[in-house]
């Protein structure tokens, strides 16, 4: 007898307080030189996820600079299509009565490959930006 992991896969899914925007490299053409770039497109727009903390954060601090970087887990939609080196805009949020708000600024992440699951699919992240 199977196993029907729709009420596993809601539970989870409760959680999915966060949303994210996926892009990946596409070729896009300028009309005036007629020249085709490689540039980052949308291909999945606002959706529910989860951001999780994997390691705490190292700082690379030094008298010119300040460089962030930490790994982080981001929890989605099976069906989703997630590529390794996608880049990922990923927006903290809650729900309220009033619909999803977002409660912090949206953050940039790469994708590392994803671990798919019946219910979910985890994928390790990784933010590497200036402070």
């Amino acid at each position: 007898m199977p196993i029907d992991y729709s009420k596993h896969r809601a539970a989870i899914e409760r959680l999915y307080t966060d949303r994210c925007t996926i892009y990946r490299y596409a070729g896009a053409k300028n009309q005036v030189t007629k020249e085709t770039k490689q540039t980052p497109q949308p291909v999945q727009i606002n959706q529910p996820c989860r951001l999780s903390q994997r390691a705490l954060g190292q700082n690379d601090q030094t008298a010119a600079e300040n460089n962030i970087r930490y790994e982080t887990k981001l929890f989605l939609a099976p069906e989703i299509e997630v590529l390794q080196g996608d880049m990922l805009e990923v927006t903290r949020g809650r729900d309220t009565p009033a619909g999803w708000e977002p409660v912090a600024p949206a953050r940039k992440y790469k994708a590392g490959e994803p671990f798919l699951y019946v219910t979910h699919q985890e994928i390790s992240i990784q933010r590497k930006e200036w402070a």
